[in-house]
Order: C-alpha cells, then structure tokens, then sequence
C-alpha cells in the first residue's frame, strides 16, 4: 500500500495545514508512514519567514533523497510558494506545490497531469479538476530539462484563492498514543503590509472559516473527549471581517455594519459563539495583535472559566521610530496600555510577546527604549527574533542593516530578560493550586520535591502537563492524558513548576 509522510517547518499555521493535508491523502486511501524513510511520498510542508527557516527547508530535501532516494519528493508551504522554480531546480524534488494549491495537493500528486499542454506559464497556472484522473498513483511528472522543469511546478497568484485549508493540529502524543490540545487554524492570510514580513505575498488576503464550520469541528472534537482546543490564524484577531450577511451562519447576532446593509463578524463573535454553541472545557486563543485586543475581547476572556488565562500579544519592538519604519499600526503607548489593562483584568494570566532585533537603522538607543519597555511590563514570555531580510520586502533595501552580531547580541539581553520574568513568575506560584491539563507523558526521574526525599523519589513517575496560564508542569504520579487536574505547585526545577494533585 502506498504511504505518505508529512514534514512540517514553522508557524502552527504550517503544521495547521500539514493536518489539512494529512486529511487529503488519507481520504485517497494512503497510509502515513513512521518516518520519511519508509514513505512513498514525502511531503515538505515549509515556511520562509525567514533565511534560515529556507536552509531547514533545503536541508530536508537533501536529508529525505540522502535516505529515501525512491521516494517522491513535494514541496509545498510558503518557501514554495515565494521561489519554486528555485526549489524545483533543487536535486530530487519532483513537485513544487504552492499555498495557492496546497488545498488540491493530494490529487495532484496522485492523479495530475504528467506533462502539460500548453507554455510554461501555463504550467503554472490552476489545474482544473476536469484535467485530473490522467495519470495513475505519483502522478507528479519526473524531473524533465530545459523548459520541462517549469511543468512540475504548481503555483498561481495567492491573491486569486479564497481557499483555506483547515483540520484540526494535535498537540503531544504519549507512548500510549493518546492525543492532547488539538489546535484548529481558522483564519488564513494576512491584510497588513509589515516591511519586514514576506508572509502576506505567500499566504494571501485575509481569509476566515465559516463560522458554522468552526463549531461543527469543535463540536467533533468535543464528542471525541477533547478537553482543551487552541484557536489559531495567521491574524487571527482579524477572523470574520471577510464574512458577509450572504455567508453567516444564524449562531450569533454581529454588529450592523456603517453605511451597508451589510453584517459582518467579528473575533469576539467567534468567541461567543464557540462558548455558547458548544461544550468545549477550555478555549485557549493564540497569537493576536495589539489593536484588535479589544476591551470586549479582554473583557470576555478575563470573565470566562472556559477561556484560558493566556494573551499573546506581538510588540516586535518599543521603539516609535522602528515600529514606523516596520509599518506597524500602533505605538508604544498604545502597546503598553493594551498590556496593562490585560495584566489589570487577570493578574495572573500569561502575557507573552513577539519581539525583533536588529530591524534596518536599530540604534542603540532604539534598541535600549524596546528593552526598558520589556523590562516595564508584567511579560511571562518572550519570542524573540534576529531580523532576517526577506527578499522583495521594503525591510530588505533599507540602509543601515545592522551587522548580525550587534543583532544577536541585543538578541541575547532581551532572551536573558524574559528569563529573569519567567523565572519569577513561576516562583510567584509556589504554594499555590492551579489548573492543568495532562498531556500523557509519562515518565522516571521527576525531580524530588520534598527535602531528605531524593533517594526514594529518584525513580518515581510523573506526568507532564501545561497549566491554564501556559506553564509547564511536572505532575507526581502518573495520570492519564487529558484530564484537568488541581495541583499544588511545590517548586521550581529545571524551568518546570513541580507539584502534586
């Protein structure tokens, strides 16, 4: 039987659709392989936000031809869809599949047209489904020369799609088997021009799942025994402003729309409705920008045992004159009030934040006015970032690029400092009870929490699980996965709160 195996790179977005995708070849009737190693086809689902997430990219390639040379390589995701004829010159790709067919990939490799009528140019525009069916299983054509190259490369205008790939993303998996926190992405694409991000050329218009979609797939994970679910998008604050009176399912009452007759959703909407429609535990948002955590939205999740105590909040710098120069739609001031009225509405929830350094003309004085904005706000977390030039974006002609280790040295102060608050907020719950979800992980050795305990404790079994408010904890005992505990957290060890139900 013909297999499969899926290769994700980047955002849970990409591993988003990587679960899409897993759908369509399953529905073909493939199995999934363990490993590449023992796949029929493999599938590099890849990112290219920035250089390196390209070379991890370029890497796996060589990597699954190294070890699986009768393998059919396919390179889909947004590095595909910024260079493919870059990738498809690459030695044992067979097809290059963009974002803006990436919802059609398993039928195209199963069943795509061999050699396409018609110039170059063609070749690269959408396959009609009419054209499907001509070949038999791996119908991706072999590796031609000259001008035949270009036939094995699937992409088209992103623009032009108003498709979007969704299926639910698992979290951890035990030796058990048992599967935790799926994340369902329900917003693709992107509306906002940052100068520095190449994601909107390779993703597209912001684009949203239906609503009534939305809750029929949290209402099967919910049948299914899923306790918790992570919501996720490219700018997922942005869900709903796409959908229109024609498309919106009667779950919820939005607002009427200024000078139209049209009714338009928004992120709040969605956050009601899955409350109200559904019986999920925990509802757990991930990355929104500032300008769309609206009163009403902290409102919401501060007032609701069923959201989870987490705001993750992209700042990227606390600079005026970089945020400008990234073409960011808000300030520092604004960045700092939205911050503190989380923090205000739920003290002890977890506030984490994307962060660059060495943005083209980063002063040291702009780097020291991100840095005491940091070090000023109740942030549990940062990601933090070197700038990477992305080709075709303004960012990347800017003068004044900053040397690389000047940037990862800046890297290194902002890394330490989120340290220093994640370390303390850990310690700030010491004594206390929280809420946590096991993930079924389930193993020998967790640290002894009780002082003369050592040698007896060495070989006792925990289970690891995540807490309401986004921290890794330690559990005694071993537990099944999927199940909210109490637990009383005794101490801090190896960056993991450690404790007992």
């Amino acid at each position: 039987m013909p297999s499969y195996y899926i290769e994700n790179f980047g955002c849970r977005a990409t591993q988003a659709d990587g679960a899409a995708l897993e759908r369509q070849f399953e529905s073909e009737g493939l199995d999934r392989a363990a490993v590449a190693a023992d796949a029929s086809v493999v599938v590099l689902n890849t990112c290219t936000v920035t250089g390196a997430a390209d070379q991890d990219a370029r890497a796996a390639i060589r990597r699954v031809q190294r070890q699986n040379p009768a393998a059919r390589i396919v390179v889909t995701g947004c590095y595909a869809q910024r260079a493919p004829e870059e990738i498809a010159a690459l030695p044992g790709v067979n097809c290059v599949v963009g974002n803006s067919h990436k919802h059609q990939l398993a039928e195209l490799v199963l069943r795509g047209p061999g050699v396409l009528e018609g110039s170059a140019a063609d070749a690269r525009n959408f396959i009609p489904i009419a054209v499907l069916g001509q070949r038999p299983f791996l119908a991706c054509p072999e590796r031609g020369e000259g001008t035949d190259d270009q036939r094995r490369i699937y992409v088209s205008d992103i623009f032009a799609h108003t498709e979007l790939l969704a299926a639910p993303l698992f979290g951890l998996e035990s030796s058990h088997g048992e599967r935790t926190r799926p994340n369902l992405k329900v917003q693709d694409g992107c509306d906002n021009r940052c100068s520095f991000c190449v994601i909107p050329s390779v993703r597209g218009q912001s684009r949203s799942l239906p609503l009534d979609k939305i809750i029929a797939e949290v209402n099967t994970l919910v049948v299914a025994g899923y306790r918790e679910l992570v919501i996720s998008g490219i700018n997922l604050g942005r869900w709903g402003r796409d959908l229109v009176s024609g498309q919106r399912p009667s779950l919820a009452c939005p607002e009427q729309g200024e000078g139209t007759n049209d009714q338009r959703w928004s992120f709040e909407d969605l956050i009601r409705a899955v409350l109200s429609e559904t019986s999920l535990e925990k509802l757990r948002i991930s990355s929104v920008e500032p300008m769309d955590w609206s009163d009403d939205l902290i409102a919401l999740v501060a007032d609701s045992p069923r959201i989870a105590k987490h705001a993750h909040v992209p700042l990227q710098s606390g600079s005026d004159e970089v945020l400008r120069r990234m073409h960011r739609k808000y300030r520092p001031w604004h960045y700092r009030e939205k911050i503190e009225k989380i923090h205000a509405a739920m003290p002890t929830a977890a506030i984490g934040a994307d962060v660059m350094t060495g943005f083209p003309g980063e002063t040291d004085a702009e780097f020291e006015a991100t840095r005491h904005l940091i070090e000023d706000l109740p942030f549990t977390y940062l990601h933090v970032f070197t700038y990477s030039a992305r080709p075709g974006t303004p960012a990347a002609d800017m003068p004044n690029q900053v040397p690389v280790h000047i940037a990862r040295e800046r890297n290194k102060i902002l890394r330490d400092l989120a340290e220093e608050k994640k370390q303390g907020f850990m310690r700030s719950f010491i004594g206390k009870t929280l809420d946590a979800i096991t993930l079924g992980q389930s193993g020998a050795g967790a640290p002894s929490t009780s002082s003369g305990q050592a040698a007896r404790d060495a070989d006792i079994s925990f289970t690891e699980a995540l807490t309401d408010n986004y921290l890794k904890l330690r559990i005694e005992g071993s537990h099944p996965a999927n199940q909210w505990l109490h637990v009383q957290i005794e101490a801090v060890e190896d960056n993991v709160l450690v404790g007992r139900p």
